[in-house]
C-alpha cells in the first residue's frame, strides 16, 4: 500500500513518536484484518502515485483520492469510504476577503496549490476564472508546502477538504482559519492497478465497516477527538 504522509487527518507522521498513523491507516489495518492479508506500506509523491499504482508497483494506493472519471481510466477505484468538501484556508488574522466571491475580486490574492489534485481545479474553475496557467495559483510539491506558503504569508489561501482543514486549523493556535461555503464536494476511495482482484473484497469490507459503525468511530477519533501536535 503506498501513501504520501501529508494529508492530516487521513495520514501523517506523527512528530512526537516519527510514526505513520491517520484515519486511513486504521482503516486500512481494518480492512486487512478482516480479508487477512498483511500490509506493508511505502512512501510515495502525490504526482507519481496515480501512475505507479497504474503501472503495478504497488497494490493499492491511498491519500484521500478524488474518484474521477479522468483517473478511472488509469486505475480502479473501491466504492467511496468518505465524502469531502472543499473550503478556503486563510490566516487566522485575514480579513480581506471572506468567500471565494471576494477572493475573486481581490486581484492581488494568491492561491496555494499541488498541479493535478482536486483543490487545485477547484481553485481554477469555483474560484478564479478558468484558465489553468492562472498567475495567481502558486504551485507546490506537497500539501504540507503549500500550508507552510500560507502561514508565511507567501500565499493567502489554500483550498483544502473540510476534514483535513479542520486538523491544520485546530494545531495551528488560531493561526488558521476556514472561509466561506463548500466549494464543491467530492468522494475519496482507495486506487488500484486496472482489474486487480482487490477490488470486489476491499469494497466489501468497506461496506462491513460501515454497516458496523467502524467508519463511524474512526471518524469521531480522527476528526473530533484527536488534537494534532498533542
Amino acid at each position: 500500500v503506498v501513501t504520501e504522509n501529508a494529508y492530516p487527518p487521513l495520514q501523517f507522521i506523527d512528530a512526537k513518536t516519527g510514526k505513520q498513523i491517520g484515519w486511513e491507516y486504521d482503516a486500512m489495518n481494518e480492512i486487512a484484518k478482516r480479508l487477512n492479508f498483511k500490509v506493508e506500506y511505502q512512501n510515495t509523491s502525490w504526482d507519481a502515485m496515480i501512475q505507479a499504482v497504474s503501472d503495478n508497483q504497488y497494490n493499492i494506493g491511498m491519500t484521500g483520492i478524488t474518484i474521477k472519471d479522468d483517473r478511472k481510466q488509469k486505475v480502479d477505484f473501491s466504492d467511496p469510504y468518505m465524502r469531502s468538501e472543499q473550503f478556503m484556508l486563510v490566516r487566522g488574522d485575514e480579513s480581506r476577503f471572506t468567500d471565494a466571491k471576494t477572493f475573486g475580486a481581490f486581484k492581488d490574492g494568491l492561491i496555494g496549490a499541488q498541479a493535478g489534485t482536486t483543490p487545485f481545479y477547484t481553485a481554477v474553475y469555483s474560484v478564479l476564472d478558468g484558465n489553468e496557467q492562472n498567475p495567481r495559483i502558486k504551485l507546490f510539491e506537497t500539501f504540507g508546502a503549500t500550508v507552510q506558503a500560507l502561514k508565511s504569508g507567501d500565499v493567502d489561501v489554500v483550498l483544502t477538504d473540510g476534514t483535513a482543514g479542520k486538523g491544520y486549523v485546530d494545531a495551528s493556535d488560531g493561526k488558521l482559519k476556514l472561509i466561506g461555503g463548500p466549494l464543491g464536494t467530492e468522494d475519496f476511495g482507495f486506487i488500484f492497478p486496472k482489474g486487480s482482484d482487490l477490488v470486489k473484497p476491499v469494497n466489501a469490507a468497506i461496506a462491513a465497516l460501515k454497516a458496523d459503525g467502524t467508519l463511524d468511530a474512526l471518524n469521531k477519533k480522527w476528526f473530533l477527538d484527536y488534537k494534532m501536535g498533542q
